[in-house]
């Protein structure tokens, strides 16, 4: 068990790390739109590559922390990342982290805890059946494809403010990883066949294009606003779609005794109001004052007109 929490707690830390360091990689790149060629201008900067081989031995440990300890003990640990991300904004960033920031942080990832470690998902089947999976797959999607909708403002004349736009893409992404971690699981329970096995079964390749994804998603958040509009989208939307999806793919049951439904309340109730405290917090809207306040003042048409002979 201490193994298992020593690994949880190492795979926070780099999970954390790797958000820092991705967020530091985009730096001020604002992408037009949906940049699918993203990615491949980030890889040129070395500190966002640090950041994706933090991400890689943050799961890493996750996995094998897993191997040491029930996803119930595991799970709850890994939500004291977004904490985490603070501590990195109070010591690297140009603002000062407040302590309402601070309770907010915390109580979304007690909150979150608290609800994983209530519900504990358990039991279930290895496999889940084929149109499960396709169900799975197309809502995941078309959730995946509203949240992009509504951070590119389509339909809309304003533009959406940086840290909506943010928050709505980290949502993307931590539904786009929640569908992955079912996947994984599928995934793993083919890795005792050997080569063949692996291979042969579409988990691996799904795997593949939605680790692309999720990871494209990750990094439009990242350079759209504010780290900490971003962040407790990854946080708290991963396990949370991973925990729905393992009810619903691999019949896995969640607690529902009296107890374990009041601390489920509970931890559910913590969260919602971090959310709405950080909601108000300079962290993030003071980005969006800087955004404007960056842009070019109309010229005038004296100005702009070309001077006459």
């Amino acid at each position: 068990m201490y193994k298992a929490i020593a690994l949880a707690l190492a795979a926070s830390g780099c999970t954390a790390t790797s958000s820092l360091c991705q967020r530091l990689g985009v730096g001020r790149a604002q992408p037009d739109g949906f940049d699918p060629g993203l990615l491949f201008r980030l890889a040129r900067h070395p500190v966002w590559l640090a950041g994706i081989a933090s991400m890689i031995a943050g799961f890493a440990f996750q996995v094998t922390a897993l191997r040491f300890g029930p996803l119930a003990l595991v799970q709850p640990i890994l939500a004291l990342e977004l904490p985490l991300v603070f501590g990195y904004l109070a010591l690297l960033g140009s603002q000062r982290v407040r302590p309402r920031d601070w309770l907010a942080a915390c109580a979304m990832s007690a909150g979150l805890g608290l609800f994983l470690l209530a519900a504990a998902p358990s039991g279930g089947r290895l496999h889940a059946p084929a149109g499960l999976w396709w169900l799975a797959g197309l809502a995941s999607a078309s959730a995946v494809l509203l949240a992009l909708a509504v951070a590119l403002g389509l339909g809309r004349r304003a533009a959406v403010p940086a840290s909506r736009r943010a928050a709505v893409l980290g949502i993307a992404a931590g539904l786009a990883w929640g569908f992955e971690a079912a996947v994984i699981k599928e995934f793993s329970s083919h890795l005792g066949g050997g080569a063949g096995a692996v291979f042969g079964n579409w988990s691996v390749y799904v795997l593949i294009g939605a680790g692309a994804a999720s990871l494209l998603l990750a990094s439009h958040a990242l350079a759209a606003g504010p780290l900490a509009a971003s962040q407790p989208g990854f946080t708290i939307i991963d396990p949370l779609a991973a925990s729905l999806l393992g009810v619903f793919l691999f019949g896995e049951r969640m607690q529902a005794g009296m107890a374990d439904l009041a601390g489920e309340a509970a931890g559910l109730a913590l969260l919602v109001t971090g959310v709405s405290v950080l909601s108000h917090s300079h962290l993030i809207h003071a980005e969006d004052g800087l955004a404007k306040a960056a842009r070019p003042a109309p010229r005038e048409a004296s100005e702009s007109a070309p001077a006459r002979m």
